[in-house]
């Protein structure tokens, strides 16, 4: 096996180990500690996936195969059923494990300062290192079946976490609020498994192997075949994404879970939907989704601009990141839906880029919240008397999720505008035009998030604060703001590593 290979298996034994590890320490704050050691050997493995990323490519220059991983394992897995534990990584996957990582770090990290409701921070700590790998194992399957068991390791711990640390620990009607939240969360994510379970097996019953290098391209399928397979695989992913209007679970879940669940959940959890999106449904059955391209687009945009209006319409502030998240992944998907080398590199800008901001905008809800004791908008005001730090924190990362050109925000939506353009016709550009006055809408209601909460005099609520910030909290923080910055002055770190693969991609679709 390859060094690479080995990384590949490191990314995920790590955190595994690092789980069990975690939740066999009895001492609380020790086992929060190996947690943290655990998250960060997982980032030092993921960021090494690179190195030697040119040979892996080159090994598979000569072949037809439009997905030619960096670094691969396959291992017989259950022979008897012709199934293989298949991993890699290419520039479509790498950055969302490099994010996973990082954000799980960060999480761990910031568990060392504060544990989140009633609960146990060791098992909160373990809980997050078993999300961890469910999610690193979607973004690094190339085996369908082994996708969707990766795919599905992650509802019962997020679960966990929902429940178990939401809401108010001290309030009984916050804590049922928050099991009803984790419930619809669970039933949400079954439906959609269930979907995608169905959505794998017409696949592999049709095509004889579960194999995605080998099923990319669509030509073990017939066009009935791939119709059938998108249909299902798409309506898997919305769920997951979430996307409009399949996102009524969102709001609930992102309320009432821990701070350090938020993060997950809005930076890399909802992006296994849209990279299985592209990577699988697309990249599996392509003439399905050219089929579909129109509807998507159309969907697309409604999501951008049914998710604007109902965030100016809100008055809780960990809601309206939440709908937020549905607007933006509509960006997401109408770059996916152009099926053009410059709607996906959109897609997958977009896709960081929000994960990078929105895990921000929720650390820095969660701690607005923790030291005020409420999330209302109207007993907020006057932030930037009180606590000008944690203020302006806030107004950087909202003018960057509304898309300040020079911060990470901007490119994914401005190239999904522009490859909706380019794709031409009466619909494409009707559809590009709504997206860009949904982009509008964006800046509106983010713009008036921080006149609601930034300006004005103080409220009792926020009068009591001061100005400091915590080191932890600093710790959290700081990384984010420094990526946001470099993906938006530099966001060949994103485009220009996915650039040979989505090529590949983009080379096989009808």
């Amino acid at each position: 096996m390859t060094s690479g290979g080995f990384l590949l298996l490191a990314v995920l034994a790590v955190p595994a180990f690092g789980a069990l590890a975690v939740a066999a320490i009895p001492r609380d704050r020790a086992a929060r500690l190996v947690g943290v050691i655990a998250a960060t050997l997982t980032l030092v493995a993921a960021v090494a996936l690179p190195v030697g990323r040119n040979q892996g490519w080159t090994a598979y220059a000569a072949t037809a195969a439009a997905v030619r991983p960096w670094h691969a394992v396959d291992l017989p897995w259950a022979p008897g059923l012709e199934l293989r534990f298949h991993l890699g990584v290419d520039g479509i996957s790498w950055p969302l494990v490099a994010l996973t990582a990082l954000l799980t770090l960060l999480c761990c990290v910031y568990t060392l300062w504060r544990v989140p409701g009633r609960g146990d921070g060791r098992a909160l700590v373990a809980l997050l290192l078993v999300v961890e790998v469910g999610i690193l194992g979607t973004f690094l399957a190339l085996d369908l079946v082994l996708f969707f068991l990766f795919f599905e390791v992650v509802l019962l711990p997020m679960y966990a976490i929902i429940v178990g640390w939401g809401g108010d620990g001290a309030d009984p009607a916050s804590r049922d609020a928050g099991r009803r939240a984790g419930r619809k969360f669970a039933l949400y994510t079954l439906s959609g498994s269930v979907l995608l379970l169905v959505g794998v097996y017409v696949v592999v019953a049709a095509a004889g192997t579960a194999d995605i290098v080998a099923l990319t391209g669509g030509t073990e399928l017939s066009r009935t075949t791939q119709l059938a397979a998108f249909s299902l695989l798409a309506l898997a992913f919305a769920v997951k994404s979430p996307l409009w209007p399949l996102h009524s679970w969102l709001p609930d879940a992102h309320t009432q879970a821990p701070t350090v669940g938020s993060v997950l959940l809005a930076g890399v959890l909802l992006k296994m939907g849209t990279y299985g999106l592209i990577r699988v449904a697309v990249g599996v059955a392509p003439e399905g989704a050219r089929w579909a391209a129109p509807a998507l687009g159309v969907l697309a945009v409604a999501a951008i601009l049914i998710g604007s209006l109902v965030c100016l319409a809100q008055t809780e502030l960990k809601r309206l990141i939440a709908y937020s998240s549905v607007g933006h992944m509509g960006f997401v998907l109408l770059g996916v839906a152009t099926l053009t080398a410059t709607g996906i590199q959109a897609a997958l800008v977009g896709n960081v880029a929000h994960g990078i901001i929105t895990a921000l905008l929720f650390f820095l809800a969660g701690a607005i919240k923790d030291r005020t004791h409420t999330g209302a908008l109207s007993e907020l005001s006057g932030l930037r008397e009180t606590a000008p730090r944690l203020s302006g924190l806030l107004a950087f990362a909202a003018v960057a999720s509304l898309g300040l050109p020079g911060l990470a925000g901007f490119w994914g939506e401005a190239f999904a505008v522009v490859a909706a353009v380019e794709s031409g016709g009466a619909l494409w550009t009707t559809l590009a035009v709504s997206a860009a006055i949904g982009g509008a809408l964006t800046a509106a209601y983010l713009l008036r998030l921080l006149r609601r909460v930034t300006h004005g005099e103080p409220t009792p609520a926020v009068a009591v604060l001061g100005p400091g910030l915590a080191t932890a909290e600093l710790a959290a923080w700081t990384p984010l703001v420094l990526l946001t910055l470099a993906v938006g002055l530099a966001p060949t770190l994103v485009l220009g590593i996915a650039e040979a693969p989505v090529e590949a991609l983009v080379g096989v679709l009808p």
